[in-house]
């Protein structure tokens, strides 16, 4: 992911345009990627600095390239590669060792004559003979230490230059995001996928179904539900981390069909917002898999505590039920049916502020003749005792027993 430095944007009647690199407007760029990526598959042993300005090498010829998106395009590559670093904090002590022993040498000159009697070859050779070392291995790990002088190690890497160009657009589009002070997402058809995602994201949200409408892409069911979020921008404290969870939601929807995006976006300074659109129709091309089945490490391990059998009849089902009332919509976590025909939900209850609380508990008010059982983080109880009152209190798992005797009540 990139920093907001790197992000690249214009600006049009109130819309903003994160940086985009097209075929038909930037089909030489397809060669510069498939030759920053050969830098970076024969670069192992480099130092991050070279790699950087091998790189930078490659756009030496081509006038439509700022300096931020040649950076960002090092940053892609850096995310996607090992170096080799000084975890134990031996460089400092080598450079003092290392600048102590030339220091009886001084001064040091390349090339001897007769006011400077000693070459910096000759000590590098002393120097090395003292720590019983070549000198190449410690130059290697003088600065190693220091970020730019960290090694590479291994390359991942993408699969081609377009692959790389399509996570330079989606990157883009997701440093917009870090200043969102709403977003809206309608979706169809994969509407629960969605949900994962923003669920397993943290996002705060709300939902609501406003039919079956075809706007959007054009496509069949887009718009049948709109899920609302609260943007880093709102925040009063957190906001970097919730920017970048944001961020990271966006190519986990870009994977879905049938959806459309509106974010109002807030400038860089002052008050003024600027608007963000984006569809499933821009073609924009996520180089992430599927959305994780779970939205969190607790639900995950209750499932698998649970297992696919009944216990003492009841069966567990993920996300097996969908709430309407009107237009609001809520999708509990889990769904027991029981062998006798009865049925219940539950809903997990972790990361929240305030504001999002409040509309948890609008939301549970509202389908309260609906048998809903609540999991609620210990951590949480004294801040909120109403919702604790009621509720399964966990603290790092889930206990099997606790969920048994509520449903059987």
């Amino acid at each position: 992911m990139l920093t907001k430095e790197l992000g690249i944007a214009d600006y049009d009647r109130g819309r903003i345009l994160p940086d985009r690199l097209t075929t038909k407007r930037h089909s030489q760029y397809i060669g510069y990627a498939e030759r920053m990526l050969d830098v970076y598959r024969n670069g192992i042993g480099w130092t991050r600095r070279d790699l950087h300005r091998s790189v930078q090498a490659v756009f030496d010829d081509e006038p439509d390239c700022p300096q931020r998106r040649i950076d960002a395009f090092c940053k892609l590559l850096d995310d996607t590669s090992e170096y080799q670093r000084d975890r134990r904090r031996r460089a400092a002590e080598l450079r003092r060792r290392v600048f102590q022993m030339a220091a009886e040498k001084h001064p040091l000159v390349r090339q001897a004559d007769r006011l400077f009697e000693t070459t910096e070859s000759q000590v590098k050779i002393e120097i090395a003979k003292r720590l019983g070392r070549p000198w190449a291995e410690i130059d290697a790990d003088l600065f190693a230490d220091v970020i730019e002088f960290h090694r590479l190690l291994r390359f991942d890497g993408y699969p081609d230059g377009r692959s790389l160009l399509a996570r330079y657009n989606v990157a883009q589009a997701q440093v917009v995001l870090f200043r969102a002070v709403s977003m809206t997402v309608r979706a169809g058809d994969e509407f629960k996928v969605i949900l994962r995602a923003a669920r397993l994201a943290g996002l705060m949200h709300s939902i609501a179904r406003t039919g079956a409408g075809n706007s959007g892409s054009g496509k069949s069911g887009v718009g049948k539900y709109r899920i609302r979020f609260d943007g880093p921008a709102s925040l009063l404290r957190q906001t970097r981390r919730y920017g970048v969870r944001m961020a990271r939601f966006l190519p986990a929807l870009i994977a879905c069909r049938h959806w459309s995006l509106h974010a109002v976006i807030q400038a860089r300074s002052g008050n003024r917002t600027s608007r963000f659109d984006l569809s499933s129709a821009d073609g924009l091309r996520s180089h992430l898999p599927p959305p994780e089945t779970f939205d969190s490490e607790v639900e995950a391990r209750f499932a698998e505590k649970w297992g696919p059998k009944p216990r003492e009849g009841w069966r567990l089902i993920r996300e097996g039920e969908i709430l309407y009332d009107r237009q609001k919509v809520f999708v509990p976590d889990f769904a027991f049916h029981h062998e006798d025909g009865r049925t219940a939900l539950m809903e997990i209850v972790g990361f929240w502020t305030p504001e999002y609380l409040e509309a948890k508990m609008k939301t549970l008010r509202l389908f309260r003749n609906t048998p809903i059982l609540l999991a609620v983080a210990h951590s949480l109880t004294q801040d909120v005792p109403e919702l604790a009152r009621n509720a399964i209190v966990y603290k790092s798992v889930i206990r099997i027993g606790d969920v048994l005797e509520r449903l059987n009540q």
